[in-house]
């Protein structure tokens, strides 16, 4: 402690009183199941944090039960909530739509975005031994979806948009014995949504021999998502870029948080997301262009920051 601190400490304790602890601002981070790729994301932002702030920020990270989840608890969270979600699913939050109907609230307003992660990636996966190499080869052949999740039903929903309802043979096998199944010859191909690299998509690549299909622009179109491209070489075989559809991901916390943590977290990811890829490739897909897929306002405090860096936000997200 210098001199000055000295003296005002003595000061203090002459009139009673003490000073003030720094104290850690601790945040609550959710994102999703315990066991997940987002719940492993979370504990490497956790990581990043307290590394990159010298322990001044301590991010626990909560296990969720989904993204609707996420939003519905800003209701009752305060600005110590930062909480991962599709931007898609903050506008119809505060618009009332869909799965939010009969459930507005005023606080869904106030969310506001900080920094993109990885994009839920859809990979249609088919093995080598079953030759298809495009949607068309997909008929009568037999495909995994998996039950219950974002990946089902929009690999059910694609089928149906490419004319393939009803022309393939739908396996009742759960999406974790995908690559055993596809080993044994007991399916085709399988449908999985989520970052990539994706494991069980390296994992099958590696031990059988794997095609990842590629849509055309107006398949694209279609989806109506947000189209992605799979570098060359990411995959084991793969020689080319997979062109594919994706749901944008973001990490956002509301208004109740201060301007100085909004920066800092969002400096901190930006500034740690090199160091994180190096451990997880599956952030070197994250770069500044995924932010024109957040439509969210930022918060004040995310702003700053992308000032600083020259990055630039559209006047609907300041």
């Amino acid at each position: 402690m210098n001199m000055l601190l000295k003296s005002v400490a003595a000061a203090l304790a002459v009139a009673g009183l003490a000073m003030p602890a720094m104290a850690e601002n601790r945040i609550t981070y959710k994102s999703a199941k315990t066991g997940s790729s987002y719940y492993q994301m979370g504990v490497q932002i956790a990581e990043a944090m307290k590394a990159g702030t010298d322990g001044e920020i301590i991010v626990t990270v909560e296990e969720s039960q989904g993204s609707v989840q996420n939003v519905m608890e800003v209701r009752a969270r305060g600005g110590d909530y930062v909480f991962t979600t599709p931007p898609a699913l903050v506008r119809l939050a505060q618009n009332g739509k869909a799965m939010f109907e009969g459930k507005s609230d005023p606080a869904f307003d106030e969310i506001r975005a900080l920094f993109p992660i990885p994009s839920l990636t859809m990979h249609f996966v088919m093995s080598d031994a079953s030759g298809v190499t495009d949607f068309d080869g997909m008929k009568g052949k037999t495909i995994l979806l998996g039950k219950g999740s974002f990946g089902a039903r929009e690999g059910a929903k694609y089928l149906g948009l490419f004319g393939l309802e009803g022309e393939v043979e739908i396996a009742d096998v759960e999406l974790s014995g995908a690559v055993p199944a596809l080993k044994n010859g007991q399916i085709d191909g399988f449908v999985t949504a989520g970052s990539w690299p994706a494991p069980n998509v390296i994992e099958a690549a590696a031990s059988t021999g794997v095609t990842v299909l590629s849509l055309s622009e107006d398949q694209i179109a279609a989806t109506k998502r947000a189209r992605l491209v799979i570098p060359t070489g990411t995959y084991t075989g793969q020689d080319a870029d997979i062109v594919t559809t994706s749901l944008p991901v973001a990490a956002f916390g509301t208004t109740k948080m201060d301007d100085d943590t909004a920066y800092e977290l969002t400096r901190t990811f930006w500034e740690s997301k090199s160091d994180m890829g190096a451990g997880a490739a599956w952030w070197n897909g994250v770069d500044p262009a995924l932010l024109a897929n957040i439509t969210t306002r930022f918060h004040p405090g995310a702003q700053r920051y992308y000032a600083e860096a020259g990055i630039e936000l559209t006047d609907a997200q300041k």
